[in-house]
């Protein structure tokens, strides 16, 4: 068996076909951008009618109100709502909206249920619209990759070629929402492709770039939330200072996810329906709307106004007690709504906060750090964080404060905890993700490094008499299961199993009929110059563990064997490598002090 021409040694192993998945692709993005105009017109018009009885479209700040003590009703009541459409619609309407993408792609094949993409928006526009303290970016996340799946549904495609799609409605619900169409595709691959590959990449890509030039034309230009320009270097106590906010940004993050998931621990401890979490949790936010109207609803007002560095001190301490508390208690209860924007403006809180004590930069500085940093540490995204806050304010020079705030803010969460906010919830469902990527160890490894030479071959004119007076003598019988067998130059013409040959031993018929005879005459095998990666797939597509190796394609010449046992040994190569520790160089001091030599 040669190689696939798709399976020719290269860099990227992506066919042709990547062309028909981008076009698709480009597609869906276009629709990702008007599902999420649609979502925030939708969130727009449930603001106007559940705080000021009136219809409109605007995206508006539900601290205005003036209902008084009915406020507390309102999150309850939109609660209420959604506990009903989640129990009698499609329970997949519950939480933030990346978890649930996480898990169509893992566990159902990147199958999304068409209702979805209907009442996730619907569901997320009235929690949000009702008070709840979310962002809009995950419901449309999530009901961009449930448009992308319908559309990828309708053709004949592979699981992996649905991801694509699903991903690509993703990244473009992200990308018009924020018109971040960078930040987009990193989200896609550091959290929901799981590979970074260029058949995934590619399409993925062009939704974001389609999805955000579209939002040019339906949504109008960016940044969204402008900052004034700060200083390109600054200097050695201000890199400090991104330590200090990175490492509070980290201990923020780890408290946020701790916070959300014991208070779904605690809901899940009452002698009630899931139905009812929502009106529990719109309870409480309710109450915190009562105490600090600013923490209601999604609150892009109010992170502009952090990262224009002129917010007082009560401000900042509501968005860090009470937003903090409203968000994680209505979030453990099961309601619809994203993390972004919540995560933003409490750590633009944190950088208002961190200003009062940290080297001034220029307005709004460390808000802006702390933004970037309490997204790298809460959703493991380290690269997303970074890119994310330069598209939202188009500030280049914040680029190196950034990545250093937000490498300590990841490096702190995920020492201190095992999984991040978005897949925890995953994780507590009975699957376990792994975040880390690497180049699969058998692909850099080859046939050549692993394979075994001193084996046994047998001759094609071997007889059934030659045979029984050979085999019985040779020591490697009992643990070879295999038989190559050759002519000439060890040239390759076929290959038997020892039960075969036990067969040929004991038929009587078979006493002048060589071994040739009895032997497949088109074995399936691997090439010495093969990564180990493409015989291990080989091993899966055939069902056979063992093949015989010749020298390379083309030619029949036999040079070893390899079976399952030794990709085994491969990988417990690299484990060595991974684990054990020594040390290389020494230092050896040129003048170092000799011990006389005794004289006789």
């Amino acid at each position: 068996m040669g190689m696939d021409r798709n399976e020719k040694l290269g860099d990227f192993t992506t066919s042709p076909r990547v062309l028909a998945i981008s076009v698709l692709a480009i597609g869906i993005g276009l629709l990702s951008a008007y599902v999420a105009l649609v979502l925030l017109r939708l969130i727009g018009i449930f603001t106007n009618l559940f705080f000021y009885h009136r219809w409109g479209t605007a995206l508006v700040s539900p601290a205005a109100n003036t209902l008084g003590a009915w406020e507390l009703a309102v999150p309850v009541v939109g609660a209420l709502v959604i506990g009903l459409m989640a129990r009698y619609g499609s329970e997949r309407i519950r939480g933030h909206g990346i978890p649930e993408a996480i898990e169509a792609i893992l566990i159902n094949g990147s199958k999304v249920e068409p209702k979805v993409a209907i009442l996730k928006p619907l569901s997320s526009a009235i929690s949000i619209g009702s008070g709840g303290p979310f962002g809009a970016e995950g419901p449309i996340i999530m009901t961009g990759a449930a448009f992308g799946s319908m559309i990828a549904q309708f053709f004949h495609l592979t699981a992996a070629e649905r991801k694509t799609l699903l991903v690509a409605g993703a990244a473009g619900g992200m990308s018009a929402t924020f018109a971040s169409p960078v930040a987009a595709v990193l989200l896609a691959v550091e959290l929901l492709l799981f590979e970074w590959k260029p058949r995934s990449l590619v399409p993925v890509a062009l939704a974001s770039v389609a999805a955000a030039a579209t939002r040019r034309h339906i949504l109008g230009m960016g940044p969204l939330f402008p900052v004034p320009a700060h200083a390109a270097f600054i200097g050695v106590n201000g890199l400090l200072g991104c330590v200090v906010a990175g490492i509070a940004a980290g201990a923020l993050s780890a408290l946020l996810t701790l916070a959300v998931y014991a208070s779904e621990d605690l809901f899940k401890r009452l002698p009630i329906h899931w139905m009812w979490w929502p009106a529990l949790g719109g309870l409480a936010i309710g109450a915190g709307g009562l105490v600090f109207p600013q923490a209601l609803g999604v609150g892009y007002d109010t992170i502009g106004a952090l990262l224009a560095g002129d917010v007082p001190l009560r401000i900042i301490g509501g968005v860090l007690l009470v937003k903090s508390l409203m968000w994680a208690i209505s979030l453990g209860s099961g309601t619809s709504g994203g993390v972004l924007a919540p995560l933003l403006m409490m750590g633009g809180a944190l950088g208002g906060l961190e200003a009062s004590f940290l080297p001034y930069q220029g307005a709004g500085f460390w808000p802006l750090v702390s933004m970037g940093a309490i997204l790298g540490g809460t959703m493991r995204s380290p690269f997303t964080g970074v890119i994310f806050m330069l598209e939202l304010t188009h500030d280049v020079n914040m680029l190196l404060p950034l990545l250093l705030a937000v490498t300590i803010a990841h490096g702190f969460t995920v020492l201190v905890l095992r999984r991040s906010i978005l897949t925890e919830k995953v994780a507590r469902r009975g699957y376990h993700l792994s975040r880390e990527y690497a180049v699969d160890p058998l692909e850099i490894l080859f046939v050549r490094e692993v394979m075994r030479t001193n084996v046994v071959a047998l001759a094609a004119e071997t007889s059934r008499e030659e045979l029984q007076r050979r085999l019985p003598h040779d020591r490697h019988r009992r643990d070879q299961m295999l038989y190559p067998v050759v002519k000439g130059d060890h040239e390759l013409v076929g290959a038997t199993t020892g039960a075969k040959l036990r067969q040929m031993l004991e038929d009587p018929h078979a006493a002048q009929r060589p071994l040739a005879a009895a032997a497949q005459e088109e074995p399936v095998v691997a090439y010495a110059g093969e990564p180990l990666r493409m015989v291990a797939n080989r091993m899966a597509e055939t069902g056979f563990s063992r093949f015989p190796v010749l020298e390379r394609e083309g030619s029949r010449r036999l040079v070893g064997m390899i079976s399952l046992q030794d990709l085994l040994q491969a990988r417990t190569r690299v484990l060595e490598e991974e684990r054990r520790r020594e040390r290389v160089l020494r230092i050896h001091l040129p003048f170092r002090r000799r011990e006389p030599v005794a004289k006789e």
